[in-house]
């Protein structure tokens, strides 16, 4: 069992790797070059990275993807009226707007190797929590009688997520983030217009 002065350390060489790989890239990071920033020798390294390099990347991106959670808080946890909605759409917009073409966790995965079953493992875990952040949103406001009772709330937070990430892969593609904005608004515009429209189709 790691102590809490391992779990330290072990966090202090994730993060120095996180930061030599926005800084150089991956393809220039090696263990040497983290073991000087964090500060932590070889055989540090390897105590709690076993496997290496692979291993070392796969926590990184596992670090990463906690952070794209993180950067939406407090509005993401806190979706409870349409001004709280438009704060949090206007943070994804900003959070990706800041991050440009560059995607620190689609690089991670894709070094460690996009269809292994730890990458993969690495991405669901980000997108099912991302779901049901979404999806608690969706009821509250349900509960509130500002979205349609009869949504499920669980297939649309799930339409929700894949909108924007199909904006964030144009965004890394073309670098605009217009595509992730329209996509966004026109969620929110969804869930607004909802309760409206099936009271329009009875």
């Amino acid at each position: 069992m790691i102590t809490k002065k391992g779990a330290a350390t072990r966090a202090r060489i994730i993060d120095a790797a996180a930061d030599e790989i926005r800084d150089r890239g991956i393809a220039a990071v090696t263990l040497e070059d983290v073991g000087r920033r964090s500060g932590t020798g070889k055989s540090q390294m390897f105590h709690y990275f076993p496997d290496g390099k692979e291993q070392l990347l796969l926590a990184v991106a596992r670090r990463e993807a906690e952070r794209v959670l993180e950067d939406q808080q407090p509005y993401l946890g806190g979706l409870t009226s349409w001004a709280a909605w438009q704060r949090w759409r206007d943070a994804v917009v900003a959070r990706y707007r800041r991050q440009g073409v560059h995607c620190p966790l689609g690089a991670l995965i894709t070094e460690v190797g996009r269809r292994t079953p730890a990458a993969q493992a690495v991405t669901s875990e980000l997108l099912a929590q991302w779901q049901r952040e979404v999806r608690a949103g969706i009821e509250e406001m349900q509960a509130r009688d500002l979205v349609d009772r009869e949504l499920d709330p669980g297939r649309t937070a799930g339409a929700v997520v894949a909108a924007i990430q199909g904006g964030v892969s144009i965004l890394m593609s073309t670098g605009s983030v217009d595509q992730l904005e329209s996509a966004l608004d026109l969620c929110l515009d969804f869930l607004r217009q909802s309760t409206q429209l099936r009271t329009a189709g009875r």
